[in-house]
């Protein structure tokens, strides 16, 4: 029955595959039995995927894509069920969002075969922790962001480079940046990380990148979502209305009301759809903290996830929304943003941080406590003001 999934299994383990691993590779505890890596379309989770196979080559593997003939025809459990039967040791299955139920199976396999290992990724919009089968007791969920700066420097130059906690780089980031710029120059990468330098697939060709960047955000929308939530295909189109509504305005501008009327939708559905966006791993919304609560119902902000999604969406993207869609990308991974009183965004509501050019003052952290001014375009900050291309070395 699953003859051809081996014989598949068994060519792609031949295949080159790049030297550079992302950074949440030596995270992955691989000794769990069930491990989910989740993330957008085009960060790097297949390629996790084959080069924990590369490396583990002793092991009985099998290698299966979701939507393989092979699988919706015989389905994940009974193939699972004689891949065991074989002495199989570990299953690894690409993009499981397409398998309708996958949490059922998945379940019945975790509970069935304590010696087969589940290794999967698939899309942002799958929500592990609450699916139905109740996974969320029995499955590691690691998420792949985007690459960093950091990443996009080893890529572009091959210099292993540190990365560093949110605060050490509060507390040292004069040093920090002087031992930065003393092995490279991050100024002669930025805009180019800006522009395209977020995804791995990059490095293929760079002429062509918007091209695969836009299909893929469009495979986002029209396949995953009408797939995984109840969208109809003809809300689709205001979908995409609303990411460029946000492309072309600057975070603070966005009228809800405004919004509805261009997308034809009431409120209620809009947050719905908004939500809906964020999951996906095309927009990120920033909301405010009431009783230590966010609340995405009423977001007072909002960016697309990363600043590559600009060139797709928008011609002419805001400097200042750029700047702020970088910082709250690099940062979030690792800690809750919020939308202050006073300045762009609080972490952890704790440091509040004021975002702008080489000339930006204190003056809107005036009486703040905990403030920081984070400034493009300098290489070296000081006191309580910090390089902004410093805040993407955080992974």
């Amino acid at each position: 029955m699953i003859q051809s999934l081996l014989t598949l299994s068994a060519q792609i383990k031949t295949q080159k595959l790049p030297i550079f691993k992302r950074f949440l590779y030596d995270n992955i505890d691989f000794n769990e039995q069930l491990i989910g890596i989740i993330g957008s379309r085009g960060v790097g989770k297949t390629t996790i995927l084959l080069q924990y196979l590369k490396e583990n080559l002793s092991q009985k593997t099998l290698y299966i894509i979701a939507d393989h003939p092979s699988v919706i025809n015989h389905g994940l459990f009974n193939i699972a069920n004689e891949f065991q039967k074989m002495g199989g040791e570990v299953l690894i299955i690409d993009e499981i969002h397409k398998i309708k139920n996958f949490e059922i199976e998945l379940k019945l396999i975790y509970d069935s075969f304590f010696e087969l290992k589940v290794i999967f990724t698939g899309s942002n919009a799958v929500a592990i922790n609450n699916a139905k089968a109740d996974l969320s007791r029995r499955v590691v969920i690691y998420k792949l962001p985007v690459l960093s700066f950091r990443e996009f420097l080893e890529l572009e130059t091959k210099i292993h480079l540190k990365s560093y906690s949110l605060d050490e780089i509060l507390s040292n980031h004069e040093q920090i940046a002087i031992e930065v710029n003393s092995t490279i120059k991050p100024f002669e990468y930025f805009n180019k990380y800006l522009t395209y330098g977020a995804y791995p697939f990059y490095i293929k060709s760079k002429k062509s990148f918007n091209l695969k960047l836009l299909n893929s955000s469009m495979q986002v929308l029209e396949t995953d979502l009408t797939a995984i939530y109840d969208i109809g295909y003809d809300k689709i189109n205001a979908l995409k209305k609303m990411i460029m509504m946000i492309c072309m305005s600057e975070p603070f501008d966005i009228n809800i009301f405004k919004l509805c009327g261009a997308v034809e939708l009431n409120q209620r559905t809009l947050y719905k759809y908004l939500w809906i966006l964020q999951s996906a791993g095309l927009i990120r919304i920033l909301g405010a903290k009431t009783n230590g609560v966010s609340v995405i119902s009423k977001p007072e902000k909002l960016y697309l996830d990363n600043t590559n999604l600009f060139s797709v969406f928008c011609n002419t993207p805001k400097i200042g929304t750029m700047r702020e869609t970088f910082f709250y990308s690099m940062v979030s991974y690792f800690h809750d943003l919020d939308y202050p009183k006073s300045g762009d965004f609080i972490i952890d509501e704790i440091y509040t941080i004021e975002i702008g050019g080489k000339g930006k003052d204190f003056k809107q952290l005036k009486n703040v406590k905990n403030g920081f001014v984070v400034a493009d375009d300098i290489e070296v900050g000081y006191g309580d003001k910090i390089p902004l291309w410093l805040f993407g070395f955080m992974y």
